[in-house]
């Protein structure tokens, strides 16, 4: 239906109520995001906005999307992205009629373009504007628009890598996945080549997901990884040797991302992998990470106190680094002065120095903790305790007034005593300066808008319950549980971010008594067990009774823990020696 000029008076008269740089603003945000970014200018929310735009231009809103088959025979591809617009099912149309949804009242040019190529006259709607990114995603891969066959006549892949990394298309399709990622919460991009196919992949609150990509794709792989070569300053000629950098890409409404990139040599091509840091990204507080009412009300007490260590143990991506920027923002006033060392730095906090290290340089976690002691610090940070001299640094500084916060690779809390024991530390130094150590994992957070009551049997729930290791009679509460479902909002996944499972251990008489005895992490357990500690498990069926998480998320983690607790450690099977071997191969 097109909108007369009398409907875009309207619009202009309303938008024309915004001041002069929130218009600028407006003008200059892709037309992809411009609903969201009209939603935060009028303090509404997207689908509010929507509506709005609806009233004004007289423009019908079609909320369920269903594209014609074959849609780029009717529409280019080009224009589909360029437009933002997909050719939907109506069956009320004229013959010399084709219906369009989009994201955005549409010019008086699009008309020109639509009759152009398809010789039928538009007949416009809006519709949500995630719905309609997410369905040319679906249907077309993300940068499909960028790798349009007409940008890439002139791409060969036996051409020059400087040449390749020129061409505009491969450019603007290497921006779009980047961006693509960070609209969708992404942590990592692998960029990974097989026969005949390049495969890129999103890791989303710690799963992998393939991302749909263009069918030409393979034509310009090597174009595509000598381009963030390129970006990232690497040597694009060398593909024999893995190389390392870092990229600095904008966003836009995101804000600034700080890009560490790896490649790697494989049977079929480099490898590349990206982490992604928001270099702006807010730090959250104890309470925005998940963490219980009553595992936050244990830890406060052991923040609170001068000196000591206090340790956050758990495996890669379990968001250790995350807690630990959480505890500093806890215990953060104008009256101390905090340092912390990390590799790398991944949130900026107001008010501390921050480090990072270097170790080409020399400038490793035990080098600059020696180096922070010299800087009058009241609380230190390091990222992480990998060996017996930053454990050692670390330990002697809790004892001399410092409270020093850090992480070490264990399976569960009572396993930090006895992993730092391995490393050769003597235990009674270990007891005088622990304070307090949280194990954790992530678990995915059930989306909000989608999820449902769980509609599993009590015989599952039960066995569940067994393999967890909880009180039986919990199996009165299964009608609590709830279950994934996917909606827009989730991408279909059916969780949307994620929450952590936590075990608080703290170090009391009879832990001090049991750690100077040399005890085994397990009997530390168990004695922390009977005395009211929560184990991970357990805290992960407290989430699931709170419909914040399914029980199927917790279970994976049972039975992962399991195997862990089951399997020998790398140290058992070691002849014995004069020194204590040190046990940083565990996780």
């Amino acid at each position: 239906m097109p909108a007369s000029a009398h409907h875009y008076s309207a619009l202009a008269d309303w938008l024309s109520q915004l001041d002069d740089e929130k218009q600028a603003s407006l003008r200059d945000t892709p037309l992809a995001d411009r609903q969201r970014r009209l939603a935060d200018l009028t303090a509404t929310t997207p689908l509010e906005a929507l509506k709005r735009l609806c009233d004004l231009t007289k423009l019908p809103l079609t909320e369920q999307i269903k594209i014609i088959p074959s849609p780029t025979k009717t529409v280019p591809l080009r224009l589909v992205h360029e437009y933002q617009c997909l050719p939907i099912e109506n069956e009320n149309l004229a013959p010399d009629e084709v219906a369009l949804v989009t994201v955005w009242p549409p010019e008086p040019h699009w008309d020109n373009w639509i009759r152009a190529v398809t010789g039928k006259r538009p007949v416009w709607s809006l519709g949500p504007a995630e719905q309609i990114a997410n369905t040319i995603t679906q249907n077309f891969g993300v940068g499909a628009g960028s790798l349009d066959d007409s940008d890439l006549s002139g791409i060969a892949e036996e051409k020059e890598e400087d040449e390749e990394d020129e061409n505009a298309a491969i450019i603007r399709f290497v921006n779009e996945v980047i961006g693509k990622a960070v609209q969708d919460r992404a942590t990592d991009i692998h960029f990974e080549p097989g026969k005949d196919v390049l495969i890129i992949r999103y890791r989303i609150d710690g799963n992998l997901v393939p991302v749909r990509v263009p069918d030409n794709l393979v034509r310009v792989q090597s174009a595509i990884i000598a381009r963030i070569k390129i970006m990232a300053r690497l040597n694009i000629s060398e593909r024999r040797r893995p190389q390392d950098g870092r990229i600095g890409f904008s966003s836009g409404g995101e804000g600034d991302i700080d890009i560490r990139v790896s490649t790697l040599p494989t049977l079929y091509g480099e490898s590349v992998s990206l982490r992604l840091l928001q270099q702006s990204s807010q730090p959250l507080s104890i309470e925005e990470l998940g963490f219980l009412p009553e595992d936050v009300a244990k830890m406060e007490p052991a923040l609170k106190r001068p000196h000591g260590i206090i340790l956050i143990t758990g495996p890669t991506g379990s968001g250790k680094s995350t807690t630990l920027t959480a505890f500093i923002r806890k215990v953060r006033n104008p009256e101390l002065r905090i340092i912390t060392v990390e590799d790398p730095v991944e949130y900026e906090v107001p008010g501390i120095n921050q480090t990072q290290v270097h170790a080409e340089i020399g400038l490793t976690f035990a080098n600059a903790l020696r180096t922070v002691l010299r800087q009058d610090p009241d609380v230190i940070m390091v990222g992480e305790i990998r060996d017996r001299e930053t454990a050692d640094i670390a330990i002697r500084a809790s004892l001399t007034g410092h409270l020093v916060l850090s992480t070490v690779h264990t399976n569960d809390a009572p396993g930090a005593v006895t992993r730092l024991i391995d490393m050769g530390l003597e235990p009674f130094l270990i007891a005088s300066s622990m304070e307090m150590v949280v194990a954790q994992r992530l678990v995915r957070r059930l989306c909000p808008v989608c999820k449902q009551p769980s509609d599993d049997s009590i015989a599952f729930v039960g066995g569940c319950l067994v393999a967890l290791k909880i009180d039986p009679k919990e199996i009165a509460f299964s009608h609590q549980l709830c279950k994934p479902v996917g909606c827009d909002a989730c991408r279909g996944l059916g969780y949307r971010g994620r929450i952590a499972m936590a075990e608080v251990l703290h170090i009391d008489e009879g832990v001090h008594d049991l750690i100077l005895k040399r005890a085994s992490a397990m009997e530390i357990r168990h004695y922390a067990v009977a005395h009211g500690m929560r184990t991970l498990t357990a805290c992960g069926w407290e989430l699931c009774k709170r419909g914040m998480t399914a029980l199927t998320e917790v279970m994976d983690y049972a039975e992962m823990m399991e195997s862990e607790e089951a399997a020998p450690t790398p140290d058992a099977a070691l002849p014995a020696e004069p020194a204590p071997v040190p046990a940083g191969n565990k996780s």
